[in-house]
């Protein structure tokens, strides 16, 4: 089963074109991307569920779609639908949609037997003002497992996936340190963990990285208090839940990081297609 890129690029094009952008004081555009993202979860056969809570009187939603429900254990897989302010977000967090959306269709088209079941979760409520606090969609959707005493075998968040180059130098390093141990060409994607599961961290890194058509790295920060967790990952650590990042270096590789430049044109979508198949087969290889 292989990703076909241009899902991911008429994802990525539904999503940066709406006006006005999808923050969250711009309700009417997160419903339309609610109701894009449900109706495409129905076309692979599923009945999806929305997951909806209430802050400063506004209603948001979680869009989740499972598969093999009837099974105890279970993956989360997430990725958030808002932006920034009034941007795009075509990479920031277009893209990583786009992958959940295509990983999802690839499962239910696969039917791969499985030990466990997966939920794909479209979250809401990642960025300012809310990021860090209880108000996220994936703090509330993790919250929800905890409360309900899920067995999760972890959670893989994609953010930002989709910007990549080939120019000698163009990968930077938020610390000089790092340097001798990662490509200085921007060409690879990361697995972003914590030392506390590393061996999910492994296990989700030795799957993507096996022929793959992408260079996969790996890295185990200390701790949460990090950069390691600058996404919804971090609301899963909250419930000692295993938990990851997969991402292109964000801010630190990306120049339009929050910018009204995240725009389509600037992603690489057949290496981000290449991403989306690295992670299928740690997203059905967990067992």
């Amino acid at each position: 089963m292989k990703a076909t890129k241009s899902t991911l690029y008429a994802h990525v094009e539904f999503l940066t074109a709406l006006q006005p952008a999808r923050s969250y004081l711009h309700l009417t555009s997160l419903k339309k991307v609610a109701d894009y993202i449900s109706g495409h979860f129905q076309d692979m056969g599923v009945e999806p569920q929305s997951q909806d809570w209430v802050v400063a009187g506004n209603p948001y939603q979680n869009i989740i779609a499972s598969y093999q429900p009837h099974k105890t254990k279970r993956l989360v897989v997430g990725a958030h639908y808002d932006v920034c302010g009034d941007q795009p977000g075509a990479d920031d967090n277009a893209s990583a949609v786009a992958g959940l959306m295509e990983t999802a269709r690839m499962v239910f088209e696969a039917q791969p037997e499985l030990d466990y079941r997966i939920d794909f979760v479209a979250y809401c409520l990642e960025e300012p003002p809310y990021f860090g606090t209880e108000h996220m969609g994936s703090y509330v959707h993790a919250k929800s497992l905890a409360d309900d005493g899920a067995e999760l075998i972890g959670m893989i968040c994609y953010e930002m996936i989709g910007y990549f180059s080939d120019e000698p130098g163009s990968q930077p390093f938020p610390i000089p340190e790092l340097a001798p141990y990662y490509p200085s060409v921007a060409n690879f994607i990361i697995v972003v963990g914590i030392a506390e599961y590393l061996a999910f961290n492994q296990r989700v890194h030795q799957l993507m990285a096996e022929d793959a058509g992408i260079d996969v790295q790996v890295i185990h920060f200390p701790e949460a208090n990090s950069l390691a967790g600058l996404s919804d990952q971090m609301n899963y650590w909250n419930f000692g839940y295993p938990a990851l990042m997969i991402n292109d270096t964000s801010f630190v590789r990306n120049p339009h990081y929050h910018q009204k430049t995240d725009t389509i044109d600037t992603l690489d979508f057949d290496k981000m297609t290449e991403v989306v198949n690295a992670a299928y087969k740690a997203v059905i290889g967990l067992g």
